[in-house]
């Protein structure tokens, strides 16, 4: 959840800065990129820090599948923040959506508060395939690496939106063209930056 506050609010309150960057003429796919960049970078060591503290909590089996399921679980609310921050007008529903979705799909997938757990769907929910790997990773010696695609596909999905709806909100519409040496464009056609 702290990743995906993160890049909630810094999507969110970037947003009128990148629009103003992006007429000023600096390029998208930089901005794009920047974002990511972040994501990844915090995501790496908050995971690290989080599996850290679990192993010093209990014995951990197996550290580094723990570690990539934990950095996947990041990557999944990091592009639900970035996915919200574009999406949403608001501070206080950003943050109303992040705590509940991971409360709604956390819930569903706790044998604890949901004794049906392994209903079938479930496998649809961002946190499934992080899940899964993370409980083989503490408590078996298995490693189910291919689970991790799931929180891949979230990450992947939920930041192109995102991405999509930034690249949207951004474009601008007029003359663009060459400009003459005396400043006037000539004729050219409206299209997006």
């Amino acid at each position: 959840m702290i990743t995906g506050f993160m890049m909630f609010l810094a999507t969110f309150k970037a947003g009128e800065l990148d629009r103003r960057l992006v007429l000023a003429g600096y390029p998208r796919a930089q901005l794009l990129l920047a974002k990511i960049v972040a994501l990844g970078l915090v995501a790496a060591l908050l995971a690290l820090y989080a599996t850290v503290l679990l192993g010093l909590s209990w014995p951990v089996r197996q550290f580094w599948p723990l570690a990539a399921s934990v950095y996947a679980a990041e990557l999944v609310y990091g592009g639900i923040g970035i996915m919200l921050g574009a999406l949403l007008r608001g501070e206080l529903e950003g943050m109303f959506a992040v705590i509940m979705t991971s409360i709604v799909d956390l819930g569903l997938q706790s044998p604890a508060l949901n004794p049906l757990a392994n209903q079938p769907g479930l496998w649809a929910l961002p946190m499934y395939g992080p899940m899964q790997v993370a409980i083989a990773a503490a408590f078996t010696g298995e490693r189910p690496w291919g689970y991790l695609l799931f929180g891949l596909v979230w990450f992947a999905a939920t930041s192109a939106v995102g991405l999509s709806v930034f690249c949207a909100r951004t474009r601008t519409h007029g003359r663009t063209g060459p400009i003459r040496q005396d400043g006037v464009p000539t004729t050219g056609t409206a299209r997006g930056i």
